[in-house]
């Protein structure tokens, strides 16, 4: 009689039943119903042609993420994330994205008093895999805006793979890269720095929703003066503008 191991035992239940089953084997149900939609995006997200859609119109998500460090490799995880939706230039209230991420790893006293994320917290807070499938819900096809996305983009790749073996494709636009662009000598600026620039408020930094929000409104005094300095209405022209020497 075969003896059937962990592996393939999920291997028998994947060609009898499919991908959904085989998972829910390994997983509790949601978190296997997330990966499942998790993979089932990144088949159909597309990379669409927005290149002739105005600033002024365009249809993103602005978000932010809190972590352990500044290395998924080195074992930093997602311990917040927070977004917020763009439509055009109105950001609704109502239209918001916010959870805490259970790490699954001690948060360091730093973090801790930056972030006001306690190890209590996050130890009560959903899975990963949980949060990372409500997030892309909330993003569906949407373009992507943060504050020094290269960041962002390394944890959430990170954790896309890690729990659904896929990428992000989702373009991303970066307001400190266009902050910067439009104004070379405040190349060095920081999220506070640009923010005092344009006169926004700070209160709340350091969560993850309250970044989101300030993100938001810093894009929206950056389209105004690039449409303004530089004629730069459209996404199309905007990429244009960022690749220049």
């Amino acid at each position: 009689m075969t003896r059937w191991g962990p592996a393939s035992e999920v291997w028998k239940i994947y060609r009898q039943g499919g991908l959904a089953p085989a998972l829910a084997s390994l997983y509790d149900m949601k978190s296997a119903q997330q990966i499942a939609f998790i993979r089932s995006l990144a088949r159909e997200q597309k990379r669409q042609s927005l290149d002739h859609v105005p600033l002024t119109e365009l249809e993103a998500v602005i978000f932010d993420l809190e972590t352990t460090g500044f290395s998924p490799q080195r074992g930093d995880e997602i311990i917040s994330i927070g977004a917020v939706a763009l439509h055009g230039e109105q950001c609704p209230e109502h239209d918001q994205f916010y959870s805490l991420v259970n790490p699954n790893r001690d948060i360091p006293p730093h973090v801790e008093r930056l972030t006001s994320i306690t190890n209590e917290m996050a130890q009560q807070a959903p899975s990963l895999v949980i949060v990372l499938g409500e997030f892309l819900q909330f993003v569906r096809q949407r373009v992507l805006i943060a504050h020094g996305s290269g960041h962002d983009r390394r944890f959430i790749n990170a954790a896309l793979w890690k729990t659904s073996r896929v990428m992000s494709q989702h373009r991303v636009l970066d307001t400190m890269h266009v902050a910067a662009k439009l104004y070379p000598r405040y190349i060095d600026n920081t999220l506070d720095d640009w923010l005092s620039f344009y006169g926004l408020d700070n209160t709340g930094r350091h969560h993850a929703l309250h970044d989101a929000m300030l993100t938001a409104r810093l894009w929206c005094a950056l389209v105004s003066d690039i449409e303004r300095q530089r004629e730069v209405r459209t996404v199309g022209e905007l990429y244009a503008f960022l690749g220049q020497d």
